[in-house]
């Protein structure tokens, strides 16, 4: 019987415990997609007990004290941070089999050497243990992110965001970990969302310029992208809850666009035309400046209306939507490859049912760079040991899984950088599988290569940071 977690927690055979340790544990992280907040970055945010550290926005875990019937006044309420904390300890011992179990002790093992497994009774020392440690030095954010080995950092951002921080983080001489900015227009393209007009009035002021029609907007959203490349940014991403694919013309999406403005309802024929043509606008944009283009498809969110007023969203009330893909999805992108304006782009989908669509369909539309669509790790729901494994043999089944560009963290906490490692263990996994079944030849040269590449250096050289 193995330890609990031991050095080669999930790493079953001779070949995948060589792979891991010689060539994949110590290699810096390329973190191009998460929700951390620059700001707090920039001002080396700390973090009074782990209460803050784990569970302040973490709705992962919520969703987890809610099924094992904690009150909400213990995980989002008034309660005090240690009885929060107490709540998520009884927790812990009843995600066996969830990835929050691994994660939570991969976390405490990592950044803290705390190797006691959490529960009821060890929770009293932990607390003690860690926040200890927190309440000294080198345990900010920043510290945090440099403890973990990350080369570059990735927020997700508004069009109308200042920027401000990012600014100031590159000014900063003692960080070198590169703070960069993601363009994230979903408030540009949900015209029957609440605020949609409101958003556009705060584009026009940001953009300094007037939107009386389409084109205006349409120019400020132009303006907005080079403003973001001027700061760093490369990348940009979209969340598609539902995939919307309708052909039109500019006429159209303009008269569309004026209906928004004056508060008229928009159909959704004309929605499906309005985020068509605006997608288009935007994927010939990215192509332009060589930015890569990233699509989050098929989340269902805001599903509990009651708790949605309460607390408004990403408090986890979101689950797997489960929409048709491969029509609409091929068409989006095929539009953009006739004009030769298809970016390097990443796909990414929260219902394992569209695995086969995704490792399929991105081989319609490669070309002149190594893996220039890609099919995006694992995501969400499915960023836990057998949903990575699937989304990694379906692209080796379909693709070239050597070209895979791996793991993000798509997290707002400091602590998620583990996840890289659970992932890094798991592709070590994977591939020593295949060489101890005699499916790969044991070549170290050639499984070296593999390894550094889908762990670090295929995104080193797929993005231009």
């Amino acid at each position: 019987m193995k330890k609990f977690m031991g050095e080669n927690f999930l790493l079953s055979t001779n070949t995948a415990i060589t792979l891991y340790h010689t060539f994949a544990k110590d290699l810096p992280i390329i973190d191009y997609h998460c929700h951390l907040n620059p700001k707090e970055i920039y001002e080396n945010k700390t973090f009074k007990n782990i209460t803050e550290a784990w569970l302040y926005g973490d709705h992962y875990k919520w969703r987890a004290m809610r099924a094992n019937g904690v009150t909400e006044e213990l995980i989002t309420g008034g309660a005090e941070d240690y009885e929060k904390f107490l709540a998520w300890s009884e927790t812990v011992p009843m995600t066996i089999g969830n990835p929050l179990y691994h994660w939570t002790h991969l976390e405490l093992q990592r950044f803290f050497e705390v190797y006691d497994i959490l529960d009821e009774d060890s929770a009293p020392s932990i607390w003690e243990k860690v926040n200890k440690q927190l309440a000294g030095k080198n345990f900010g954010a920043r510290d945090l992110i440099k403890k973990s080995k990350v080369e570059v950092v990735c927020t997700t951002d508004d069009p109308i965001d200042s920027l401000e921080y990012h600014k100031r983080i590159k000014e900063e001489p003692d960080f070198d970990v590169k703070v960069l900015p993601s363009f994230r227009p979903d408030k540009g393209l949900e015209i029957n969302a609440p605020g949609y007009v409101e958003w556009v009035k705060k584009l026009e002021e940001v953009s300094q310029i007037s939107i009386s029609d389409f084109d205006d907007f349409l120019g400020a959203l132009e303006s907005r992208i080079q403003f973001f490349h001027e700061n760093g940014c490369r990348v940009s991403d979209h969340a598609l809850n539902t995939m919307m694919v309708e052909e039109t013309t500019k006429e159209e999406a303009s008269t569309i666009f004026r209906k928004a403005l004056n508060g008229q309802t928009i159909t959704q024929e004309e929605e499906k035309k309005y985020k068509t043509y605006t997608l288009i606008f935007l994927g010939k944009q990215y192509a332009k400046l060589g930015w890569v283009m990233q699509y989050h498809i098929h989340a269902l969110r805001n599903n509990n209306t009651k708790m949605f007023q309460r607390l408004g969203p990403d408090t986890g009330f979101d689950s797997i939507n489960d929409g048709q893909l491969a029509v609409p999805l091929n068409r989006l992108l095929d539009r953009l490859e006739r004009e030769d304006a298809l970016p390097k782009t990443i796909l990414y989908s929260l219902n394992p049912k569209d695995n086969y669509v995704i490792g399929s369909l991105i081989g319609n539309f490669q070309g002149e760079v190594p893996g220039k669509i890609q099919f995006g790790t694992a995501w969400w729901f499915n960023d836990q040991k057998d949903g990575m494994l699937e989304q990694m043999k379906a692209l080796a089944n379909l693709g070239l899984f050597s070209r895979f560009i791996g793991m993000l963290t798509d997290s707002r906490s400091f602590l998620s950088y583990t996840r890289h490692e659970y992932f890094r263990r798991l592709v070590c996994e994977l591939l020593g599988q295949w060489v101890e079944q005699g499916e790969v030849p044991h070549d170290i040269k050639l499984l070296k290569r593999i390894v550094e590449g889908i762990c670090y250096k295929n995104a080193k050289e797929y993005f231009d940071f």
